[in-house]
């Protein structure tokens, strides 16, 4: 069993490979690899996209790379592989991003749009960045062991908000309500860090490597 993690020189790819191969060393999940090329994510049983930075420029960047975003995408909607964005791995699964007024076309997984955080106390300030609780709105496998109040580390100024609410399984609270994790059938993403949130991330990145959608 192989899980991929997406090279497209936008993510934070050392904490990530580092938190998922310990994850997989200690469940026997297989190996764990950083890649750029398509016939890696041809082979893989589990893609992994981070992302850091802008939307735009995220987007952008898979793009640059030669027949990557094809085969991310015959691998998740025509194989089933099960995928995890994180950040704004995730926040690309949806329709459209509107980061700094630009309106940049998503990869149109998840309905919704990426727009910029708002809080109703001004003593909070954006972004949004430090620890955070979870709060878990609707059950899921990757979830298993993770409950509201648990943890996670954010960094970031914009959401994905889900057209359908059943696509956003867990939120924390920023002056309200901001998405932390969505998902539907074998697509998840977690705008917080799992590689970056101890206890809480690497039990989500555990249930990940198991989970069979």
């Amino acid at each position: 069993m192989a899980t991929v993690i997406v090279d497209y020189d936008s993510g934070n790819l050392h904490s990530a490979r580092k938190s998922f191969q310990r994850m997989a060393q200690e469940l026997d999940a297989g190996a764990v690899e950083v890649s750029s090329d398509p016939d890696a994510l041809n082979r893989a049983d589990r893609i992994v996209l981070p992302g850091v930075g802008a939307f735009a420029d995220c987007r952008a960047g898979l793009a640059a790379r030669d027949g990557l975003f094809e085969a991310l995408q015959a691998a998740v909607l025509t194989r089933g592989v099960p995928f995890l964005g994180i950040c704004v791995g995730a926040q690309m699964m949806a329709t459209r991003g509107l980061e700094h007024g630009i309106d940049t076309p998503g990869f149109g997984w998840i309905g919704g749009e990426v727009v910029g955080i708002g809080t109703n106390d001004p003593a909070l300030k954006i972004p949004h960045m430090g620890w955070n609780d979870l709060v878990i709105e609707h059950d899921h496998p990757v979830l298993a062991g993770i409950s509201t109040g648990d943890h996670a580390y954010f960094v970031h100024s914009y959401h994905l908000v889900p057209e359908n609410p059943v696509h956003r399984i867990a939120h924390a609270d920023h002056g309200g309500a901001i998405t932390a994790m969505v998902g539907r059938e074998n697509m998840i993403g977690t705008q917080f860090h799992p590689e970056k949130s101890q206890t809480t991330g690497l039990r989500l990145i555990g249930n990940f490597l198991n989970w069979k959608p």
